[in-house]
């Protein structure tokens, strides 16, 4: 049985997450944490956890916990899956796995050095909506795919226009750099997924609409060790009503055409006709990869496929192509 204890409890761990480790077979949760005491307990109340904390260390260094969910910013990652993994317990990172490929590295030093495993919440991977987009890429029904394009823009949120009150997605200090970090980390990690690793990267940044101190319009060009040749455009500060979220694979047979959040119909095109795909999504978004990750510690299923190195490689795209150190 895996005990889990969760260091943050926000809006993540109501539905997408938190669910799921009570329905997982050989999984529990038994603990919760958060700085606000109060917010702890009554996460805790409502889901029948019978033990919260409002200090990370205390949650570490419970004898029952036996593996760690670290679901804070990003800014944090690194600091609670380093104390995580030092006390010999395996850890399930939010995504992106922290606020730098630099913070990365030093994660996976750490993990190296203990053996103990370090997961990435880049559930997408398991997901059928995305099986299926890899089954028809991989059965050749593209044939040889040249390019891929990521077209994605969304207004900006109510909370963004509150200028003494910012969310945490677009403070640098807690989450790297702005949603651009948050949302195209998903769709970078599972290019790489689908296509084989990133090699080179580069891009522009530019804050176009002054609401926050951080990017909020991104353009960046990527090539795959498959030799497939990527693209992307993202805006944070498009019109209002206003959203796109596509990913276009065109290749010598044929084009796909797929979303990454809104789980709009696959639609493949080739000589022959177009076709769609309708595939449905578990209650809990990140049930599958969770299951997984609960089978592998319970020593009954492989390594799952997001791990800290895995999604290393997806802050190093994201640094390259906001222009930061790596």
């Amino acid at each position: 049985m895996i005990n889990w204890g969760f260091i943050g409890c926000g809006n993540v761990t109501e539905k997408k997450s938190g669910p799921a480790f009570s329905k997982v077979e050989g999984s529990k949760v038994v603990a919760v944490m958060r700085r606000d005491a109060e917010k702890a307990k009554d996460y805790a109340q409502r889901h029948g956890v019978k033990k919260w904390y409002d200090n990370a260390d205390e949650l570490i260094n419970d004898p029952e916990v036996t593996a760690i969910y670290v679901a804070t910013p990003p800014g944090s990652h690194a600091e609670y899956a380093i104390a995580a993994m030092r006390a010999g317990k395996p850890v399930y990172v939010e995504k992106p796995l922290a606020a730098s490929y630099e913070e990365c590295l030093q994660i996976n030093r750490v993990s190296e050095e203990t053996g103990v495993p370090c997961f990435v919440a880049y559930y997408r991977r398991t997901l059928p909506y995305f099986l299926r987009v890899k089954q028809l890429i991989d059965s050749g029904a593209l044939g040889k795919i040249s390019t891929v394009q990521i077209r994605f823009a969304l207004p900006p949120r109510d909370e963004d226009f509150e200028r003494e009150a910012l969310p945490w997605r677009v403070k640098k200090n807690l989450a790297g750099a702005g949603y651009f970090y948050d949302l195209a980390s998903h769709q970078l990690d599972l290019l790489a997924y689908l296509l084989g690793s990133i090699e080179e990267a580069e891009g522009f940044s530019q804050n176009i609409g002054g609401l926050y101190d951080v990017e909020d319009t991104v353009s960046g060009a990527f090539r795959f060790s498959s030799g497939v040749l990527g693209s992307g455009s993202w805006s944070f500060v498009a019109p209002k009503g206003t959203r796109t979220d596509i990913i276009d694979f065109v290749g010598t047979k044929g084009k796909l055409t797929c979303s990454t959040f809104g789980f709009t119909p696959i639609v493949l095109e080739t000589p022959g006709g177009i076709q769609e795909f309708i595939e449905e999504n578990p209650e809990n978004i990140q049930y599958y990869l969770i299951q997984s990750i609960v089978n592998y510690l319970n020593g009954r299923g492989d390594m799952p496929v997001s791990t800290s190195f895995t999604a290393t490689a997806t802050n190093w795209v994201m640094d390259k192509i906001l222009g930061q150190t790596v």
